[in-house]
């Protein structure tokens, strides 16, 4: 493609051929052009001599960054990451037709997975881009981030329209927004879930926090979009006024009011049963999962493909066919005296609590816990999580997550302090051992913190952990070997 092309401007860009992008010096090579952008750690006009050594004939930087010589073709950008990813959404060409994007604290993955889900439900090849990598029926990518940067975001939106894959769901967050990775995107519908305590280390305040989420609505999505609002959360209003401004159309999803309001419900087994309303029409439906949290997700999922266009009645019923999402309060197996042992995601104190308490009416003797907090992560969040597991749990096993470069022991301190009564066993592997091997008739077991993942991060080392697979090993170990 011609740099002019790309950029909408003749000059000499008329005659520069752009074979590549790139924002990594090492990956440049010729005809390349690279984005030298201001980081957290370094900044990337260090490595403008060496992206133009290996090849580089472009330079996205911002106002004030010169260039070594006058050979280079130089991009000036007030907002250099913002440009670069409407350069690479342009370079990458088409995208599916229908595009969606959910944001929140908790719940993304979920509400992602569901929209995904109902889609196919109701006959479309469909695919979700987030924390579990690129989903389809045919077709899967693993991805190192929730929101992955422009390039990669964009392969696979080439990728997917290459196979005929027309609805995508992307997980959107608050980095992500914040570095602008999401603003070459065609997103027609967005969806907020909640915003609960997190990431105050990268955002430093909750208002930033917050206005980073509401970048999707406010400058991401054009105006005249859809956006899916949880009515029920506290900054439900605010996004919602924003909406407003913007000429979305909105659909709010509650309990008290909204377009999809959740009227009832109670629990069954394996789930619960649901009376929704959608306008004036009222549905009884049974969702087959536990959990408050997984009624609303499901809803706000529903909402986005009405939002879309679908039929609401069928989008609606389609969320009784839903399937548990990997490491979201997962079912891994049972004692063998019959107490169920689940798998959650929750490293965040709003969602600790809400898996505590999705599963307490399924509990008829003691709830069990085992979770610990993340290291170089917000300390804050980390006594506020052991007062929630000491208030909502019968019995706490504080242990490891990812302690990355902080002293292990420090964190469990940090928790510990508002959790006096919790046993603290620093070895995963053993904690979660020591709660299976615990567990007595109408029990339920909950491993927090880390879900889906299949490492434990300690230091700079990544080391082979999966919270299912040793949960399962230890079910196993008071079974006599067999799998339950």
């Amino acid at each position: 493609m011609r740099l002019s092309e790309l950029i909408g401007e003749n000059d000499r860009a008329d005659q520069i051929e752009i074979a590549g992008l790139a924002t990594d010096s090492r990956k440049v090579r010729p005809g390349y052009l690279f984005a030298a952008f201001p980081g957290a750690r370094t900044d990337g006009a260090r490595f403008v001599a060496d992206a133009i050594e290996r090849g580089a004939v472009a330079v996205l930087t911002k106002d004030d960054v010169d260039l070594p010589g006058d050979q280079i073709y130089r991009l000036a950008a007030a907002n250099p990451r913002h440009r670069f990813a409407t350069l690479v959404a342009r370079f990458y060409g088409p995208q599916p037709d229908t595009i969606a994007a959910v944001t929140g604290t908790n719940g993304k993955t979920s509400v992602a997975s569901f929209t995904r889900q109902i889609w196919q439900t109701l006959g479309h090849d469909a695919a979700s881009i987030g924390t579990l990598g690129v989903t389809s029926r045919t077709y899967e990518y693993p991805l190192s981030l929730t929101t992955p940067d422009p390039i990669t975001l964009h392969e696979q939106m080439r990728e997917l329209k290459r196979r005929g894959i027309d609805h995508v769901i992307c997980e959107a967050s608050s980095h992500g927004l914040a570095q602008y990775r999401l603003d070459g995107l065609n997103i027609r519908a967005a969806a907020f879930t909640n915003l609960t305590r997190d990431h105050l280390d990268y955002h430093e305040s909750e208002d930033a926090y917050f206005y980073a989420k509401a970048r999707l609505f406010g400058e991401v999505m054009k105006p005249g979009g859809v956006a899916v609002i949880n009515i029920d959360d506290p900054h439900a209003r605010d996004l919602e006024y924003l909406c407003w401004g913007r000429g979305h159309k909105i659909i709010r999803v509650g309990t008290e009011e909204g377009e999809i309001r959740l009227l009832q419900s109670h629990p069954v087994d394996g789930g619960q049963a649901l009376t929704v309303s959608h306008g004036a029409e009222v549905y009884d439906l049974t969702l087959p999962l536990v959990g408050a949290f997984q009624a609303s997700n499901a809803l706000v999922a529903a909402g986005l493909v009405i939002g879309n266009g679908a039929d609401p009645e069928a989008a609606l019923k389609a969320i009784e066919h839903l399937r548990a999402v990997p490491g979201r309060l997962e079912v891994v197996g049972r004692h063998p005296v019959g107490a169920r042992v689940y798998v959650d995601y929750a490293h965040t104190p709003d969602a600790l609590k809400s898996v505590l308490l999705a599963v307490r009416p399924h509990v008829e003797g003691k709830l069990v816990v085992v979770f610990g907090c993340g290291g170089d992560r917000d300390k804050g969040k980390r006594p506020v999580m052991g007062s929630i597991a000491a208030a909502h749990a019968d019995r706490v096993y504080v242990t490891d997550d990812n302690p990355r470069s902080e002293e292990a022991s420090r964190i469990r301190k940090d928790i510990m302090e508002r959790c006096p009564g919790a046993i603290e066993i620093g070895d995963r592997r053993q904690a979660i051992r020591e709660a299976v091997a615990s567990l007595e008739k109408g029990d339920v077991l909950v491993i927090a913190g880390k879900g889906h993942e299949t490492g434990q991060i300690v230091g700079d080392r990544v080391l082979p952990f999966s919270d299912v697979e040793e949960a399962r090993s230890a079910i196993a170990a008071v079974s006599g070997g067999r799998r339950l």
